[in-house]
């Protein structure tokens, strides 16, 4: 079973994780426009947010992090999920959504009212991954150049 560890994302084998996933990111974007932007580590500290990485028998085989954002609207305690990914051998075990799960709990703890997030839509398993867990499709909340979806949690009401 795998375990959660808490990393800046600055540090080396947070780094090399989010190599990994912003190489296999551009290889496969439409029209080989990614734009990758490497997290601040001061996006990721407590109480504003946590960065983990997930680990299998001593190797590292996905990150996600959760950091506050400030919405459009002006809606308080809002938290983003933020470069959710799995090593394409770690994939098919359940573990995006023990991630997932993982992060919400971590939100929850900062007091978290709603989730957001932005995906792009050929991440077919990863939006049906959202669906599943709850998540809502919203209007554009942020300028990221690669999404072109948004969704949305509302944590009040699932509780």
């Amino acid at each position: 079973m795998p375990t959660f560890r808490i990393a800046s994302p600055e540090d080396a084998d947070a780094h090399a994780v989010l190599v990994a996933y912003f190489t296999l990111r551009a290889a496969e974007f439409p029209g080989g426009t990614y734009s990758p932007t490497y997290p601040k580590a001061a996006a990721f500290q407590d109480p504003d947010g946590v960065f983990l990485l997930l680990e299998d028998d001593d190797a590292i085989v996905g990150c996600g992090g959760i950091r506050r954002v400030a919405m459009p609207d002006g809606a308080p305690d809002v938290f983003e999920i933020k470069h959710v990914f799995l090593s394409p051998e770690a994939r098919g075990r359940g573990w995006g959504r023990l991630l997932l799960e993982e992060l919400e709990r971590r939100a929850r703890g900062f007091g978290a009212s709603a989730l957001v997030l932005d995906t792009h839509h050929t991440l077919e398993a990863a939006g049906h991954l959202y669906r599943n867990s709850g998540f809502a499709e919203i209007p554009r909340y942020n300028e990221n150049p690669n999404a072109t979806r948004w969704y949305r949690k509302d944590l009040e009401a699932h509780a």
